[in-house]
């Protein structure tokens, strides 16, 4: 070994054996990032290289350093970190190949006899969500698919189990619509369902559901019954606390809730779980503490945890069932095995080993924002808890209530700004969007929800067996109501929310990489962290906003740039296809239409407009129809124009300047983001490389075709 390299592995070796750090969360991280690679690396060839290169690493490491027992550390961590990343990558593609459906090859509309695996009422909406097992009668291929059905069209009767039959209108999951979009065709690879659509008429039962009494039957049940205890809004949103049910909370609620950075307290995860347990927990050994024969025999702590544990799994599975609140009970279960055990409750390699018990189950949850951002907050309170200038100002000493009060409030402010800042990151990849005000919404909202809304909900429902809930619950709608009437007000403030365009996967890497390093390691040596954070601010801050962006059907455009409103080729009736392309243009406002403005040519199938970009004009055609054009006509305008877009194929002679993103190209390549200055093309195509859910979408339709 020459001497660079064993000064190198020296100094790594030391390095490793004086910090000081908790090594088993880094286990974690790296089995993190070899499901993180499968999902940024193009292929298999690539996913192959990925787990061979680990391997031959974890090898050659235990080849290099042997003899060499004063390098035990190193040799230790570099061993376990390339088989972890091994083992990550070979279990998301292992999990991706088990659970993975194709995708229906094209839209249409069909008869499907098939089996309710569960419904999901959604009255805000005015529709019942199904998802339905069926075996296709022409292929004999079974499929998982999911329907949304209109509610006066939806028996009453229907619930798992049961056997319908619907005439439905089908479309396979659809990918990002633009570069940078929210991947529903990923997610529901993952979830199984090859197509999802709507009902056209009303749902036959031909056999209803065998036995009663199910756990979503429950669900749906208490959520009902919450409702009609409490009107409106503030009963919608005790449902959802009470059994998961979101489906009742009106829009302007969800996005005040969002834009107020209160929204994950209407998913049930940590904050509920956590309320739930405790309760349990410090209920059962209060009440045990009063039977002297059991206190002299048997550790409280042991039997309060247990009842804690049943507490949790109990209203766990009440409320669903779904991803986040199985996570939320894990690190909660594992809180209360550390109390019984008489060891710290909350800890980071606490958090490392819920980390990786999910991601053993769930890999694919890492590239969900709820993951991410749960951990995310619960590793920063950990990490903030940790650090010494905390611990001595959190140190017990004689001083008066009045001091006491202070400091908590004021460590429960910094608590709630470190954790606004730890998801910012994540919130900005995720929904190109960063709330202000959250730190300061939540330091009122969290208290409310866990001190006063949940146990006034949970004696209301207790009450009303006895007929007498009424007031407990007004008590509740009370604390609802001035919940909602905090996430409004902070939404409404100037600045609660700024919009920013797509993070690309480099700089979202360096913040993550540097939040990790500031929270896993110990002394001045995670100040480091502060570099790939500030190197990954100033990529984020010069990331350009694309000029135009299309879907992937050619039907939507968006041009941003020319004044503070986005042009669009169609306004139509889709709030989705508006709201994407408000968020990848990083703007707000209604849309202007590309026909309304002053500088577009627009007749009944062409618009033709200029924009001007670092000095230069483009010259931008767009089709609005597809009546047939005079091929001679069309080849001329072409020939004026730097960029063609149609949503239907233009013929050869159609030869722009750089561009022409006809439906030949677009089905291709996806939808696209198109920066003028410099000239650049982002494809969803390049970002989907050749992962299932794209593969195996674009091999349907081609043999469709």
């Amino acid at each position: 070994m020459s001497s660079l390299p064993a000064g190198f592995a020296d100094r790594a070796e030391a390095f490793l054996a004086t910090a000081g750090f908790d090594r088993a969360p880094w286990m974690t991280v790296a089995f993190a990032g070899g499901v993180g690679a499968w999902f940024v690396l193009p292929g298999p060839v690539a996913w192959l290289a990925m787990i061979g290169a680990s391997v031959l690493i974890a090898i050659g490491a235990q080849a290099a350093w042997r003899g060499h027992d004063g390098r035990a550390h190193l040799h230790a961590a570099v061993t376990a970190v390339a088989l972890l990343i091994a083992l990550g990558t070979g279990a998301i593609w292992m999990r991706s190949a088990t659970v993975g459906a194709e995708p229906l090859a094209r839209p249409g509309v069909s008869w499907i006899d098939g089996r309710v695996l569960s419904r999901q009422n959604q009255p805000a909406e005015g529709r019942v969500r199904l998802v339905l097992a069926y075996r296709d009668a022409e292929t004999g291929t079974a499929r998982k698919v999911r329907l949304n059905v209109p509610t006066q069209a939806m028996p009453a009767t229907v619930a798992e189990g049961a056997r319908v039959r619907v005439r439905a209108r089908l479309m396979p999951p659809a990918p990002p619509m633009v570069p940078g979009a929210y991947d529903f065709a990923r997610t529901a690879w993952f979830a199984g369902l090859a197509a999802t659509g709507s009902a056209i008429g009303d749902i036959e039962v031909v056999e209803p559901t065998a036995t009663g009494g199910s756990v979503a039957s429950i669900q749906r049940a208490l959520s009902a019954h919450v409702r009609s205890r409490l009107d409106g809004s503030a009963g919608s949103i005790a449902a959802a606390f009470a059994s998961g049910d979101r489906g009742g909370i009106a829009e302007a609620d969800e996005v005040a809730m969002r834009d107020s950075g209160l929204t994950h307290l209407l998913s049930i995860s940590g904050v509920h779980v956590s309320a739930v347990i405790a309760a349990a927990y410090v209920l059962a050994l209060r009440l045990l503490a009063l039977w002297p024969w059991l206190v002299l025999r048997i550790r409280l702590p042991l039997v309060a945890a247990v009842c804690g544990a049943g507490a949790g799994i109990a209203y766990t599975l009440l409320t669903g069932a779904e991803v986040p609140t199985v996570r939320s009970v894990i690190g909660a279960l594992l809180v209360l095995a550390a109390l019984a055990m008489g060891r710290e409750a909350l800890s980071m390699r606490m958090v490392a080993t819920a980390a990786f018990a999910v991601l053993l189950i769930w890999p694919e949850a890492l590239m969900g924002p709820s993951f991410q951002m749960s951990f995310a907050a619960v590793v920063a309170i950990v990490a903030l808890h940790e650090a010494a200038p905390i611990r001595a100002f959190l140190v017990p000493r004689e001083e008066s209530w009045l001091s006491r009060t202070g400091r908590r409030a004021a460590m429960l402010l910094l608590t709630g700004v470190v954790i606004e800042l730890a998801l910012m990151p994540i919130v900005l990849f995720h929904f190109h969007r960063a709330g202000f005000y959250g730190a300061i919404a939540n330091v009122v909202a969290i208290p409310l929800v866990t001190v006063a809304s949940m146990p006034l909900i949970a004696l209301a429902l207790v009450l009303d067996l006895f007929g007498l809930g009424g007031p407990v619950w007004w008590l509740a709608g009370q604390s609802l109501d001035l919940l909602l009437g905090i996430a409004h007000y902070t939404a409404a403030q100037p600045g609660a929310v700024r919009l920013m365009p797509q993070m690309g996967w480099g700089t979202y890497a360096l913040f993550i990489a540097g939040l990790l390093w500031l929270a896993l390691w110990k002394g001045r040596r995670r100040l480091w962290g502060f570099v790939s954070i500030a190197i990954a601010g100033g990529m984020l801050l010069v990331t350009p906003t694309p000029d135009m962006l299309v879907s992937g059907d050619g039907r939507h455009v968006g041009i941003a740039g020319e004044g503070d409103r986005l042009l669009v080729l169609r306004e139509g009736r889709s709030d989705y296809a508006r709201d994407n392309l408000l968020e990848m243009a990083g703007m707000k406002g209604d849309p202007l239409a590309i026909a309304d403005w002053p500088g577009a040519r627009c007749s009944a199938d062409f618009c033709a407009l200029a924009i001007d970009r670092g000095g230069k004009t483009w010259t931008v055609l767009l089709a609005r129809s597809r009546s047939r054009i005079e091929e001679r006509a069309l080849a001329a305008a072409c020939e004026r124009s730097d960029i063609v877009v149609a949503d239907r194929w233009l013929p050869a002679s159609c030869r722009p300047r750089w561009l022409k993103a006809d439906r030949r190209f677009l089905d291709a390549n996806g939808g696209l983001a198109i920066t003028l200055d410099p000239p650049r093309l982002t494809t969803v195509a390049a970002r989907q490389g050749d992962h299932p859910w794209w593969t195996a979408r674009r091999n349907a339709a081609e043999r469709y075709r």
